[in-house]
């Protein structure tokens, strides 16, 4: 593959605890995930990216690191790893690991001695102050999590900041000793062999030294862009001081120079109200990340207006800095798309295949969610088998990151969806059991088929995978862009609504065949485009 192999790519999430369990005990795990990759190499994709796998004591399921360097017991063990590893090449695919470098967990020996004094050699490893005279924290800073983001630690009598869960605590990068020892680990793994890093939350990685307050925040500053729930106090915040900070510009050129001497690439995680900027700074062309993702994508608002703002912003931004964005409209942390952005109608086929035709024809890289290739809706998880301890503390009003996260249907007919012997983590979903892969898999209708269809038809496509991007007006719901590649242009169209549209064209488009996409039709003087409820029309200026 090229060297820039990832501009353009289709990266497949694997939620390790729910992909594929090897040894029954209900938590999927390393030899899991090898024994389904062809599973993603069948689909087209052309990368993996797993998701924390290290020794972890599961406050966050992965999220909350105690060890770098190790695999945790439940997932399997290095040579596992490697062994994951070396069949993903064999089959043509890259590996990207998720990288958490802005916290740790609570448990991780850095930790247990920087809070052992105040003296200690790690007592400035992580974001230690002093209460104000009254007691209460240093700053007004909120946890994603909700609540404040300073705990107080009795051994040293000062607040420690974590970002996200108090079990979390955030690492001090104005520390020399704590970049050079976290470039440390990301070589580690550079060594073994993997492809890439996705780098969690990597705005987070500096706070401001003044610990200064954060302003109150507008409601514009946050409609339509946050995943952060309303009643979660951590919106009415403009988060100014507690993340994005200019300093984390320079830490990310060292780490580029690293990943640039073992030929590895970054997608970094941000996570901020004003997204597009920030993200353009952090893939500047060369110098840093090679492509970052924001939550634009992952809100529940996906109205033609809405979506060609964000695409539109961050396009903007990237024109300065020559950066490349990646885009997905699931993960581990929100609702999955098939529900999210159904408007509380039925479920439908067609919308389903819009959504995989909208994501894999933006300009940028793609991250593919496990299960939406199936067109897996979010699942129901009762509270007494909730897991995620946010949606625990803001339950009912947020049910919690679980319904995302439950196990993914292998077997229609097999014990737990053929993903276990044992009793799932979490419960297998009774209305996934009929969307299973086995099932899908025999079926040349199916959302499985039409996915492996429409990635392999991508991949011959040069201007939907690196192409530039522009923007036609077009009335709501109707979303219109073309993309152009050399002399290659090719034109996307996409009815967002459950009733028929009408496109007049000033220019005639002539339809372009080959994909599985359907619902668009090109009139016979190609000024007229028909589209039937979450019709896809992909078509050509005459003479291209």
């Amino acid at each position: 593959m090229r060297n820039d192999w990832w501009r353009g790519a289709v990266i497949y999430q694997i939620y390790p605890r729910s992909f594929m369990d090897s040894n029954g005990d209900g938590i999927g795990d390393l030899p899991g995930i090898t024994s389904r990759l062809g599973h993603v190499a069948a689909l087209g994709a052309d990368a993996i990216w797993i998701s924390p796998f290290f020794r972890s004591p599961m406050k966050d399921f992965g999220y909350d690191v105690a060890d770098y360097r190790d695999v945790d017991p439940i997932f399997g063990t290095l040579a596992d790893f490697d062994a994951l590893l070396a069949e993903a090449h064999r089959l043509g695919l890259k590996i990207i690991i998720d990288q958490v470098l802005s916290h740790t967990s609570d448990q991780h020996a850095w930790f247990k001695e920087s809070r052992a004094s105040r003296d200690n050699p790690k007592a400035d490893w992580y974001v230690w102050a002093d209460a104000k005279p009254d007691g209460t924290p240093p700053t007004n800073w909120l946890s994603v999590f909700g609540g404040s983001a300073w705990q107080w630690d009795s051994r040293r009598r000062q607040y420690y900041l974590h970002s996200f869960l108090t079990e979390q605590p955030d690492l001090n990068f104005h520390c020399p000793a704590v970049q050079d020892a976290l470039l440390g680990e990301v070589r580690f793994w550079c060594e073994r062999g993997v492809d890439g890093f996705r780098f969690d939350a990597c705005n987070h990685q500096f706070h401001d030294a003044r610990l200064r307050d954060n302003p109150p925040a507008a409601l514009a500053d946050i409609a339509g862009v946050s995943t952060v729930r309303a009643e979660n106090p951590y919106a009415m915040q403009r988060h100014l001081y507690d993340k994005s900070q200019p300093e984390n510009l320079a830490f990310l050129e060292r780490l580029r120079a690293l990943l640039d001497e073992h030929g590895a690439v970054a997608l970094g995680e941000v996570g901020d109200e004003n997204a597009p900027p920030v993200m353009a700074q952090y893939t500047e062309a060369g110098r840093r990340l090679h492509m970052a993702y924001s939550f634009a994508l992952l809100t529940s608002e996906h109205s033609a207006t809405h979506l060609r703002g964000q695409v539109q912003a961050l396009e903007d931004a990237l024109d300065a800095t020559g950066g490349w964005g990646c885009w997905a409209v699931s993960n581990h942390d929100v609702p999955r798309v098939a529900t999210r952005w159904s408007a509380g109608r039925a479920a439908d086929a067609a919308r389903d295949r819009l959504w995989l035709a909208l994501l894999l024809s933006l300009r940028g890289s793609a991250s593919l969610y496990q299960g939406e290739e199936l067109g897996l809706p979010e699942a129901e998880v009762p509270f007494e088998l909730l897991q995620d301890p946010y949606g625990r503390a803001f339950w009912p009003e947020f049910k919690g990151r679980d319904g995302a996260r439950t196990p993914m249907p292998w077997q229609t007919d097999g014990v737990h969806g053929g993903f276990s012997t044992g009793a799932p983590w979490l419960p297998m979903y009774g209305a996934h059991l009929p969307l299973a892969v086995d099932r899908q898999s025999a079926d040349a209708r199916s959302m499985l088929a039409y996915s492996r269809a429409l990635i392999q038809w991508r991949r011959g496509q040069p201007p939907l995978r690196t192409g530039a991007m522009r923007f036609h007006d077009a009335p709501e719901p109707v979303l219109h862009f073309e993309r152009s590649e050399g002399g290659a242009v090719l034109h996307a169209v996409f009815n967002l609504s459950a009733e028929p549209q009408v496109l007049q064209l000033p220019a005639p488009l002539a339809t372009v065949g080959g994909h599985p996409c359907e619902g668009g039709v090109a009139g016979a003087d190609g000024r007229t485009i028909q589209l039937a409820p979450y019709g896809v029309f992909f078509g050509r200026p005459e003479g291209h």
